[in-house]
């Protein structure tokens, strides 16, 4: 079940024409900064402002007959598989947690799709769709342990190596695993020697707390500007979760502070509306947690965020995440 590099190269023609090719362009501030060349992979610019178009693409065009499909989503995976079955013609429903901001569930609806909120995780979201599963018929998508979404999401990683096969680091999300999964194993395939870093956030990042115990394991969920990278990533992981813990070279987490002022950088420095979850690489070399040693990339994931919030972060001003408070500081380039 595991996929490999041919799997890959089959989702590639899958996807052909329609969420594939999304720019490769360099970023002279991060180059700058990083000392390295500096390049961020647009996949904001896919029809559905996300790069999980990939991976839900290649998964519905893999379902034979079934009523429907569902997913467990924090909303990008969600908006993927809506867009894929409308394509298709066939049923979609979307589980979500009430922690999913507003935009993202009402980006989904728009596409056609059911939407169901269960609870205050991604377990909850879950364990609907799993009950659509048994009780309606539906086929269900995971948003990372499938091969044929961590092969779609692989896609990525054979665009970066086949612009820039001088490519040294890559710099990846890091949620529940599907994209980091798929981008190592491409990108290793063809040049073993690419140093492979995931990146999350420093509350609730369930794939590096399991990487550390060797196994999966259950986090607390809490409010993150990086959203996209909540959720659990699954007791019963069968495959994203070897993978990284095989594929990655290091996993590195950020604090929101560290995200927020990357939000800042990348809208003020190279005019990106972006995703918290985009930045997390971005972070992680402003920081000072990661450095570079030739030519690097990172994925900039997606544009489907909270714009109420966005302005209040490119503003300067404060931002409240639960009972945690990010401090506003207006941004005022290079020190």
């Amino acid at each position: 079940m595991r996929p490999v590099l041919a799997d890959v190269y089959a989702a590639a023609q899958v996807i052909a024409g329609i969420a594939d090719a999304t720019p490769l362009v360099p970023s002279p501030h991060m180059t700058d900064v990083a000392g390295q060349e500096f390049l961020l992979k647009l996949e904001n610019m896919q029809p559905i402002g996300a790069f999980k178009l990939r991976g839900a693409l290649n998964a519905v065009a893999g379902v034979q007959e079934a009523s429907g499909v569902t997913c467990c989503s924090t909303g990008n995976h969600g908006r993927g598989v809506a867009y894929a079955a409308r394509a298709r013609g066939i049923r979609a429903v979307i589980c979500m947690s009430e922690l999913v901001p507003q935009a993202k569930v009402d980006g989904i609806r728009a596409l056609g799709a059911e939407v169901r909120i269960a609870g205050r995780s991604q377990d909850d979201a879950q364990a609907e769709a799993e009950r659509l599963v048994a009780e309606e018929g539906l086929t269900e998508i995971s948003p990372f342990d499938d091969p044929r979404v961590i092969a779609g999401q692989g896609t990525i990683g054979l665009e970066i190596m086949a612009a820039r096969p001088d490519t040294e680091v890559l710099l990846v999300p890091l949620s529940g695993g599907g994209l980091a999964a798929g981008v190592a194993m491409a990108a290793k395939a063809i040049k073993p020697s690419v140093r492979v870093v995931g990146i999350s956030m420093d509350r609730g990042a369930a794939m590096y707390e399991s990487i550390r115990a060797g196994h999966p394991v259950e986090i607390e969920e809490v409010p993150s500007l990086a959203d996209s990278l909540g959720g659990g990533i699954g007791m019963q992981n069968r495959l994203s979760f070897p993978m990284c813990r095989d594929l990655l070279d290091e996993v590195v987490l950020v604090s929101e502070e560290e995200i927020y002022h990357a939000m800042q950088v990348l809208y003020y420095e190279d005019r990106i509306v972006a995703e918290g979850a985009c930045v997390v690489g971005l972070a992680a070399v402003l920081s000072g947690k990661v450095k570079v040693t030739g030519p690097t990339a990172t994925i900039v994931t997606g544009r489907n965020l909270d714009m109420e919030m966005f302005t209040r972060i490119v503003t300067g001003q404060d931002v409240q995440l639960g009972d945690v408070t990010v401090k506003g500081q207006p941004y005022r380039g290079r020190a």
